[in-house]
């Protein structure tokens, strides 16, 4: 089989979303909110029937990955080049605190996918790391044509921007990935077409 399609699912709601803290790549527990998230949105994704789930080693994302790969029987891999955008001195801040401290910042960060925080990545840097699995699984011995990555919001953003080829300056035009909700991208003719963006289960 070769890889077809893939399906990026961010994590369930954690205690730094709830608190509106920046989490990057600080370790955080999902809220019994993120846990029924997760436990909602599993049989919608295991319609897709993933070959593969790997997902990114910080807690949330695997312990959202955990609700369905236990729940569907799938195999389950871990990686660390899917965690979260690191982001620097502003890990553990309010979005607030960071405005107070940096006034106009966040909105640079936004808006510039070549722009990192003082001491964290870019959404470009993110974007090259999360890309080198996509291009193990295409040319590794994986034998999958679904692949489900479970992850983070800022990097489902920018590897999704990538692998559409999108220019940089139109990276931010894509927006937000709300808890628990997924990116479908297939590939056709060495080309990757997207499918769905943000998509979930409201109820």
């Amino acid at each position: 089989m070769t890889l077809r399609r893939l399906v990026l699912w961010r994590h369930g709601e954690t205690d730094y979303n709830a608190a509106g803290r920046m989490q990057g790549q600080l370790d955080s527990a999902l809220t019994e909110v993120g846990w029924n998230q997760a436990r909602f949105a599993a049989p919608a994704l295991a319609r897709f029937e993933p070959d593969l789930v790997i997902a990114s080693d910080l807690r949330r994302a695997t312990d959202t990955a955990t609700v369905l790969t236990e729940a569907f029987d799938l195999p389950l891999r871990l990686d660390k080049r899917l965690r979260e955008t690191h982001l620097g001195e502003w890990q553990g801040l309010t979005g607030s605190a960071v405005d107070e401290r940096a006034p106009g910042e966040r909105d640079r960060w936004r808006l510039d996918a070549t722009w990192a925080p003082p001491g964290g990545e870019s959404r470009l840097e993110v974007a090259e790391r999360a890309h080198e699995v996509v291009a193990d699984l295409l040319h590794g011995d994986d034998d999958v044509r679904t692949v489900l990555f479970a992850a983070h919001g800022g990097l489902i953003l920018a590897l999704t921007a990538k692998l559409l080829r999108l220019p940089v300056e139109l990276w931010p035009s894509l927006g937000g990935i709300a808890n628990c909700h997924w990116v479908e991208l297939e590939r056709q003719d060495e080309t990757w077409r997207l499918r769905a963006y943000n998509a979930g289960i409201t109820g």
